[in-house]
């Protein structure tokens, strides 16, 4: 049978065999070194199979002291890549991780791996493979490597293995390795419960655990930003089930999403402690309700008693009284078109909520970190409402009376009660309400924020409809009427009168800008009043001449206010500067130092009982709690004696640091005051939104006191 076997065809089967057992001559090779990691690619067989799976794997063998990072690398990092280039038809899967460690340095920690890893991840085999034939393939592997500093390296791998009909062998001895260190499946149902506060509470239901069994137990996201990494997760169990608390971070899980991870837990063993991982989906518990947690009905009450509160605010109040003064003006009105007076308002609030709800929810879908109150960050927007709060004082003062023309609505309207002024009376009040925090509204804005569009305006139509609801009541049951006073010449001083809280909202709107812009940001706001008091005066001056006189005081008025306000808005955003620095400086004279993250975390591990207060120049509730408590001599010298570090945060402009801070205890906006006691692992307390100097001295006073000598700023 060889007589046919001519000298081409023999050299052509030599140069094929030579293929198959030499690489190809652009095949990477199978291991690579870095100066700081040794990698490997590996296989779980010796061959391939046409149309099964194999396990594919790259070895990582670290130097001492550094490590490489898990799929969540923590506070910093970034995980292993790799890149495979496979033949036509193959499909490798994703990577599969083995249990990570904890790396901290400082305030930071890490999750990843030192000494040596592999990282597996399957690979479909084509049908159609020729037996004899080599499953050649390529892996682009990337890592970031740390000790205190980090290198990024890379480095280019390359396998081949032969096809077999059947029968492939075993392959490297590190997947066995790599399979062993894999997060088993959790033999358990896991839940959790988000609370009021913002902290998580990860629960598992099982006899087996009791009081020192496990010895530890920690959790790794599987997604940033669902906890804060570096917090401490303090461990309970009890009637079998085991408790983990978990502060959140600054992505925590949205509504109806499990809490995915691994979880690992310790056993004393004679040779030290055994460590085993469980791959866990936690499931959002539903309806088993916490401590202080707040699910949709509760949120919605929480913010409808938030918007009564919120009428007794200084920025409100003035605007419910101006609508009570105007339903004793009107008192031929019939009881029907009061209570659509009443309407109107509620009208007016609402649609300012859903719109402001609806912003949110823009906002909110584009990555920006927002909260209650965030509008007023912004210079232009603060000077448009110095501006409205100026215009609606020189009103009350009788400067100048717009007719219910000029806002376009005719006169027949203005006869029957004027209701466009009572909704835009309603908007009026809600832009006044807006810096202003009520107790209640912490945790029901805070839960908002947290959840899909349909609930977020529920909960603001919620808050809107409570602030309407005094002045709708009383429009609406006319008893409530009878207990106003009867109409006379006071009612006239009394309009004059509310003025002033108007004149003064703008004064301290202006200040805010001062806050924000600096003293240029001033001068251009007092610019664009004196504007608008001209623009007043021209207008009532010239209402009773000429038509020409009318006509030319009108146009000359409205050019002096469009340009306050085009100049004024352009002015305060030209000027505007960082107002951080300044917040710093002017700390060196105050009981209170700036606060910062690291600050906060270096106090904590140092054990010292920290105080904290995140405010804003245009939060009255915030300004009114620092003067009231927080600048009270026995609340400040109480801190002294107990070496309580105060630290103050500034949320007047945007400050993302702040916004993280808010977020991990579920809250939207400030005030937020948290009180650490001493110790590292010590749990916060989260003190009301309205506070007294008894409030603070209580929540911090059971704590010895230590020498009045210490200070503060040295902490």
């Amino acid at each position: 049978m060889f007589r046919h076997f001519t000298m081409r065809q023999a050299l052509a089967a030599c140069l094929c065999l030579l293929s198959l057992a030499a690489p190809a001559a652009d095949l990477p090779p199978a291991a690579a070194g870095t100066p700081h990691v040794r990698a490997r690619l590996v296989a779980a067989v010796d061959a391939v199979v046409p149309g099964g799976e194999i396990l594919l794997g790259v070895e990582q063998r670290i130097i001492p002291h550094w490590h490489t990072y898990w799929r969540n690398p923590g506070d910093s990092g970034v995980p292993t890549r790799i890149d495979w280039q496979l033949p036509a038809g193959a499909e490798a899967g994703d990577i599969r991780w083995p249990t990570p460690q904890r790396f901290v340095l400082g305030p930071v920690t890490n999750y990843g791996y030192a000494d040596e890893v592999t990282l597996l991840a399957p690979v479909r085999v084509p049908e159609g493979l020729a037996a004899g034939s080599r499953f050649e393939v390529r892996a682009s592997v990337s890592w970031l490597v740390c000790r205190e500093e980090c290198i990024p390296e890379e480095v280019e791998l390359g396998l081949a293995l032969p096809v077999v009909a059947g029968g492939a062998g075993r392959g490297d001895p590190a997947v066995d390795r790599a399979l062993a260190r894999l997060p088993a499946a959790a033999p358990w149902q896991a839940g959790f419960v988000q609370a009021a506060d913002g902290s998580l509470r990860l629960r598992i239901e099982d006899g087996a655990f009791r009081p020192g069994r496990p010895a530890s137990a920690w959790f790794y996201p599987e997604t940033w930003g669902r906890i804060a990494q570096s917090a401490a997760q303090p461990l309970s169990v009890s009637e079998g089930a085991l408790e983990l608390q978990l502060a959140p971070g600054s992505a925590p899980p949205p509504p109806g999403e499990a809490l995915r991870g691994v979880l690992v837990l310790g056993e004393a063993t004679a040779d030290g402690e055994r460590l085993s991982g469980f791959e866990l989906a936690a499931a959002p518990a539903a309806g088993a309700a916490g401590e202080g947690e707040v699910g949709l009905l509760a949120a919605l009450g929480l913010a409808l008693f938030g918007g009564l509160v919120l009428n007794l605010m200084p920025c409100v109040f003035p605007v419910l009284s101006i609508k009570a003064l105007s339903l004793l003006r009107h008192a031929e009105l019939s009881p029907w078109q009061k209570r659509l007076q009443g309407l109107a308002y509620t009208a007016g609030v609402l649609v300012s909520f859903a719109l402001l709800g609806g912003l949110l929810i823009l906002l909110r879908a584009g990555g920006q970190a927002i909260g209650w109150g965030f509008q007023y960050q912004s210079p232009v927007f603060v000077i448009a409402v110095a501006y409205l709060m100026f215009g609606v004082g020189l009103n009350l003062s009788g400067l100048f009376t717009v007719g219910a023309s000029a806002a376009g609505i005719g006169s027949s309207l203005a006869a029957r009660g004027g209701y466009a002024g009572s909704f835009f009376t309603g908007v009026l009040a809600t832009v006044v309400a807006t810096p202003c925090t009520a107790p209640f509204m912490g945790a029901a804005i805070g839960y908002a924020l947290g959840q899909p569009g349909p609930a977020l305006l529920a909960i603001f139509l919620s808050l809107g409809l409570g602030l309407a609801l005094p002045y709708l009541a009383l429009a609406a049951w006319p008893p409530l009427q009878r207990l106003l006073p009867r109409p006379g010449a006071w009612m006239e001083r009394l309009k004059e009168g509310l003025a002033f809280p108007m004149y003064g909202a703008a004064a301290w709107l202006v200040w805010v800008l001062a806050r924000q812009g600096g003293a240029n940001a001033v001068l251009v706001a007092l610019g664009g009043m004196v504007l608008i008091a001209f623009a007043g005066w021209l207008y009532a001056a010239t209402r009773g001449g000429s038509l020409w006189t009318r006509h030319g005081g009108a146009g000359f008025a409205a050019a002096a206010l469009a340009l306050a306000l085009i100049g004024g808005g352009a002015g305060v955003d030209a000027v505007a500067v960082d107002a951080a620095p300044r917040a710093e400086s002017a700390a060196g004279d105050q009981p209170w130092q700036p606060y910062s993250a690291a600050r906060l975390d270096e106090l904590r591990r140092a054990g010292k009982p920290v105080f904290v207060n995140l405010t804003a120049a245009w939060c009255i509730s915030c300004l009114v709690n620092e003067r009231v408590a927080l600048s009270d001599n026995g609340v400040l010298e109480h801190f002294r004696e107990r070496g309580i570090a105060y630290l103050k945060g500034d949320w007047t402009n945007r400050d993302e640091a702040i916004s993280r801070y808010l977020a991990e205890f579920g809250r939207s906006g400030v005030p937020l005051y948290v009180y650490y006691p001493p110790g590292a692992a010590s749990r916060p307390v989260v003190l009301p939104q309205l506070l007294t100097p008894d409030i603070v001295r209580q929540a911090v006073g059971n704590e010895n006191p230590v020498s009045t000598s210490t200070n503060l700023k040295e902490s």
